[in-house]
């Protein structure tokens, strides 16, 4: 059972405890399978789209290391460059 499918589909659901369905109240909330399934299939080939970002994201330098070589190649604009190098000065490389 996909929860997020049931919630993009059901605007009602808000508890889903084994294949019970349930509003903020308690009350059973019928569910609709072929929108589920739909739903389900789009969140899923999505999810596939953007497995790329999945993959590399392991591979990429620290966030860190790529913005100071951004700000050592003169990349950022001059107020931007200039906080930066307050903190670089202010904590030297020893």
């Amino acid at each position: 059972m996909n929860h997020q499918a049931i919630y993009n589909t059901h605007p009602t659901a808000r508890n889903i405890r084994d294949d019970n369905v349930f509003d903020i109240d308690g009350n059973p909330v019928v569910i609709d399978q072929s929108l589920v399934d739909t739903e389900t299939a789009r969140l899923q080939a999505e999810w596939d789209a953007t497995q790329y970002q999945r993959d590399r994201a392991p591979e990429y330098p620290p966030i860190g290391d790529q913005l100071d070589a951004l700000f050592h190649a003169g990349v950022f604009p001059a107020d931007m460059a200039a906080k930066l190098q307050a903190v670089k000065d202010k904590y030297p490389n020893a």
